[in-house]
């Protein structure tokens, strides 16, 4: 079984809940080789066994349903609260389904139609409907106006789905809608900006420069740190964490007690957290789930040698983003292996099938999924479960460096 999640933003940029896109196994068709009543309840199930709460933090689930599993108690099986009913564009309405829905709507639950493209003032759900989604590759802006208004004066909520740039993002939020879903927040804003690097993303940048030097010195390091109180104190923090009741006397007995490889992956997620301050926190979190799911895919591919590379990889993938910046420039003033440039720059090199599997399973695109994970001889089961453990990872992170 395979379930990816994708964020769904409010109006300021934060996380409003979470779409859920799954797939069953490598021989299904759209729902899993069963019914879709099949698919969903898998999918609900396993929500359960892997923890509702991990996969969608404190957030909500939107989970699509068909008009035949609509009518199972196992919707009932996660609270109103915590998952929107997401009803398919292609459903076949009946007197059943309206009366199924409007007892659903008596329990609590939010009902969302999706891929809306019917004549609003007609369609027979629109009035059940606590939020509708446009997509608005399918319905333009433009031509939806009268809908947009007609919604609002009836106090619905409207969600734009696959918005691919800001110039979008702001004209969806000036015509009424409040809620976001697609990639325009984790593609860079190019234009007129220039980045400019603060004293203590410097710092930073020296020490990446540092670590990969011919031969990196342990006193250059420490200097480095040693000129920046918050960044001498979480890495005392963590060597005291992994030394246990063993004395940290310095800066460099911390460097060589964590060792150098370790201590590349903890500078390299620090300085994107700095870089990343006046960005969604979705983007570091998406960073982060990135460099923990890479790092397991490639020791699952069997390339330990290339499983730090491949963390990194998945830790910058975003960094154009973060600094609104080309990637050949972002990556221009950091010190990296030739493996991650080759990919992250110009797409190809031995890291490419770790980066196609990261990013098609986080796009939901199952059957590239499958063929890149068939390639590279890992099974389905440990993308799931390698993803899930990713997100709580990034999550504990996020924790202890904020």
């Amino acid at each position: 079984m395979f379930i990816a999640r994708q964020p769904i933003f409010n109006a300021q940029l934060e996380v409003y809940g979470y779409e859920l896109l799954f797939r069953l196994n490598s021989q299904s068709t759209q729902f899993g080789g069963e019914s879709s009543q099949g698919a969903t309840a898998m999918v609900i199930t396993g929500l359960f066994e892997s923890g509702l709460e991990n996969l969608i933090e404190d957030k909500i689930a939107f989970i699509n349903f068909d008009e035949i599993f609509i009518h199972s108690e196992a919707v009932e099986l996660i609270k109103p609260d915590r998952m929107i009913v997401e009803m398919l564009e292609n459903i076949e309405v009946s007197n059943n389904l309206m009366e199924r829905l409007t007892d659903i709507k008596a329990m609590g639950y939010s009902i969302a139609l999706d891929d809306f493209a019917q004549t609003y003032q007609t369609y027979p759900l629109t009035p059940l409907a606590d939020i509708i989604k446009y997509d608005i590759m399918v319905t333009p802006l433009d031509t939806i106006v009268d809908d947009i208004q007609a919604g609002l004066a009836q106090g619905k909520t409207l969600l734009a789905e696959k918005v691919e740039t800001r110039d979008e993002f702001l004209e969806a939020k000036k015509m009424g809608f409040t809620l976001f879903q697609g990639y325009f927040f984790s593609k860079p804003r190019i234009a007129g900006r220039s980045f400019r690097a603060t004293p203590s993303q410097i710092q930073y940048l020296k020490l990446m420069t540092e670590i990969h030097a011919d031969e990196p010195s342990f006193d250059r390091l420490a200097n480095f740190i040693e000129q920046d109180v918050t960044l001498t104190y979480r890495l005392l923090r963590l060597a005291s964490f992994r030394a246990g009741s063993e004395s940290i006397g310095s800066i460099k007995f911390a460097l060589s007690y964590i060792g150098l490889r370790e201590f590349e992956r903890w500078i390299s997620i620090l300085m994107i957290h700095e870089f990343s301050k006046d960005k969604p926190t979705e983007l570091i979190k998406i960073s982060l789930i990135r460099t923990r799911f890479a790092e397991s895919l490639s020791k699952r591919a069997g390339m330990i040698e290339l499983e730090h590379d491949a963390a990194l990889m998945g830790l910058f993938s975003i960094l154009d983003a973060i600094l609104d910046q080309p990637m050949e420039v972002v990556l221009a003033g950091i010190t990296l292996p030739q493996s991650i440039l080759d990919v992250l720059i110009k797409e190809q090199g031995i890291l490419l099938p770790i980066y196609e599997l990261m990013m098609a399973y986080e796009k939901g695109d199952w059957a590239l999924v499958e063929a890149v994970a068939e390639a590279l001889k890992i099974e389905d089961y440990y993308i799931y479960h390698d993803y899930r453990e990713s997100i709580k990872w990034a999550n504990n992170i996020i924790g202890n460096i904020a």
